[in-house]
């Protein structure tokens, strides 16, 4: 809030190169919000994505967490008025690459009833073919 009283008075007194700074500050704040959302989808994805390969198996429960992660992903990442993403595909590879241990990790206290490590677990799975599928879902 602080930031558009600041941005409303830099344009009153035709500041505007101090009031597009701030700008662009604010959008890069609702960049970062919206790749945080992004994150924490992904890592449902990528989670499921390695369950489903370790255990040979998928559950109903899990192709639906999967689905409607993919479908948060896309509608988040919309700019809806002006048309675009909010995250390029560059982008996205960074967010999975980043929400990748996180998932790896969860997925060792679940997957085959939680009786492998996280390393033990990454030796079972190909982990660039678990990230590229997970792109593949988000980009669909």
């Amino acid at each position: 809030m602080e930031e558009l009283i600041t941005l409303r008075k830099h344009i009153e007194a035709r500041n505007y190169e101090e009031a597009l700074a701030i700008v662009n500050e604010l959008e890069e704040m609702s960049k970062e919000d919206k790749l945080n959302k992004i994150k924490s989808f992904m890592t449902v994805i990528l989670l499921h994505l390695i369950k489903q390969t370790v255990e040979q198996r998928t559950t109903r429960s899990w192709d639906f967490s999967v689905r409607n992660a993919a479908r948060e992903v896309q509608y988040i990442n919309k700019r809806r008025k002006s048309g675009g993403f909010y995250a390029s595909e560059e982008e996205l590879k960074e967010v999975i690459d980043y929400a990748y241990p996180t998932a790896l990790d969860k997925a060792s206290l679940e997957a085959l009833e939680g009786m492998h490590t996280e390393k033990e677990l990454e030796a079972m799975i190909d982990p660039q073919k678990i990230k590229e599928k997970a792109l593949q879902l988000i980009m669909e």
